[in-house]
Formats: structure tokens, sequence, C-alpha cells
């Protein structure tokens, strides 16, 4: 069973901004993508729950430098980006 992705307006916009600026790696953040609606929970993305001021978040990672910051509602099998960005930005 896939999960189901809630994409709200505000993180489309960071997407989009983020993309812009980074765009090599637009097939990874698909692949990315793809990977997390089968099996968000798939060793290559590297699913961790976050600590400090993004307690309650998760983090995956595109690569070894961009992650994306999501919520992870396990009961209802949904996927709520929050932001997207370098690895530095979230730690």
């Amino acid at each position: 069973m896939t999960w189901q992705f809630i994409f709200t307006e505000q993180y489309n916009r960071r997407a989009a901004k983020f993309l812009k600026r980074n765009p090599a790696i637009e097939s990874q953040y698909i692949k990315t993508l793809e990977l997390l609606e089968l099996n968000p929970y798939h060793p290559s993305l590297r699913l961790h729950t976050l600590s400090g001021k993004l307690e309650g978040l998760h983090s995956v990672s595109i690569n070894l430098k961009y992650r994306i910051t999501m919520e992870l509602i396990i009961t209802e099998r949904e996927i709520i980006p929050i932001n997207v960005g370098d690895h530095d930005v979230f730690y």
C-alpha cells in the first residue's frame, strides 16, 4: 500500500524556489518523493526524527547535502512535506 502526499501551498512555493535554485538535483528530488510514497522507511531515505525546535517532524535525505522535513501521520498513511532545503538550514 502506498502513502498519500498532502502538499500544502506553502510547501509547493518552497519546493519551487528550492528547485529553481538547484535545478541539477530535480531528478533526485522527484526520485525521493516517489520512494517516499512507496516506502518512507526505505534505508536510502535515511528517515529520522528531529529534535529541538523541529521536534515532532522527520527528515529524509535527497542526497548528502539536501533534506526534506516533513510531518508523517502514520495512522492515516499520509505524508505532509513541510520544507525542503540544505542540510545546514535544518541542523
